[in-house]
């Protein structure tokens, strides 16, 4: 290419300045790679300058876009998600020709592995519980045992979900796991595939989704499957709610049966007319689980200049979705 990538960033108002492209965000990103110093970059807020960038754009970065204008740009070649699930974007048929799609995925890193891990030992020490009991007023001690030695089963062993194996074999739990491939990883003990859910959830002390939100994945953990679950086990959601059936969780969450942590809702903002804010045994973070305040949208910014010295160089991009896996 003889003139110089067009990159344009657009960023979304509603995200908030986590996921927001500073100036200044772009600056130390462009001193952190100086091989890229001829890279024209442009920044548009909510579509502001969006038709107009695209007639030029090589390269896209953003959330949420009008994906008509992104399908009409004729220099466009590449599109990289802010984020890690791409479900809103699918079906990719509004790619253009020979344009991939990119994400986030691995971003989150060591902010994911915190939460997880801190999910899984607040579902030990009974933390929703107790949460409950605080808004009652009541005074009940909920006494737990040591989480070495129990099972948690993670459905989608990924960069998240191996994360999480990681550090829930540091901690001495067995980790059971199932993905798509069936490979082994380090730190999963045993390793399943999809098909085996219904024998495994049996088993678990605590299950942790962590698996992309797809055609094949929606309601994964439905009314027959939660009933499958141990009495006393916890379920911690990090992925997408349309993973599980969320009635169905709560009326095992108000029975006791059931304890849980989730951090995806439909819709969100969760609305104050929901139930589940009243829902027992239950703890809501409201999808703030991975995305780091200060260095989210930098490490982004250093994904997606990496790429940029592929795309330059004719080396495959990283994190490409695959569109018949969507993700």
């Amino acid at each position: 290419m003889s003139r110089p990538i067009h990159l344009h960033i657009e960023n979304n108002r509603a995200l908030g300045p986590v996921f927001e492209a500073t100036p200044e965000r772009i600056a130390q990103a462009c001193a952190r790679h100086p091989d890229l110093s001829d890279l024209r970059i442009t920044v548009g807020y909510d579509g502001d300058v969006f038709a107009c960038e695209m007639q030029t754009a090589d390269v896209l970065m953003g959330w949420r876009f009008d994906k008509a204008l992104a399908q009409s740009a004729p220099n466009l070649r590449w599109v990289h998600a802010h984020g890690a699930g791409v479900n809103h974007l699918m079906p990719l048929d509004w790619l253009p020709s020979g344009a991939v799609l990119t994400n986030s995925r691995g971003v989150h890193g060591e902010k994911a592995d915190e939460y997880t891990i801190m999910a899984l030992l607040m579902l030990n020490n009974r933390v929703p519980e107790s949460m409950t009991n605080q808004r009652n007023a009541r005074w009940d001690q909920v006494f737990s045992s040591s989480i070495v030695g129990k099972t948690v089963l993670i459905i989608g062993v990924g960069h998240i979900g191996g994360g999480a194996a990681k550090w829930a074999d540091r901690f001495g739990l067995k980790v059971i796991g199932i993905r798509r491939s069936g490979e082994p990883h380090p730190h999963v003990h045993e390793m399943h595939r999809p098909e085996a859910l219904r024998t495994l959830l049996p088993r678990a002390d605590f299950v942790l989704m962590t698996t992309p939100s797809t055609g094949a994945t929606k309601q994964l953990l439905g009314r027959d499957e939660l009933a499958l679950m141990k009495d006393g086990a916890g379920l911690v959601n990090y992925s997408r709610a349309d993973l599980v059936d969320y009635d169905a969780l709560s009326a095992e969450l108000e029975q006791g049966r059931l304890t849980a942590v989730l951090d995806v809702f439909d819709p969100e903002p969760l609305p104050p007319s929901s139930p589940l804010w009243s829902v027992r045994n239950l703890i809501i973070t409201p999808h703030c689980s991975s995305d780091d305040a200060e260095q989210y949208t930098p490490k982004t910014l250093d994904l997606v200049f990496r790429n940029l010295v592929n795309l330059r160089s004719g080396q495959p991009l990283l994190n490409v979705v695959d569109p018949q896996l969507q993700y």
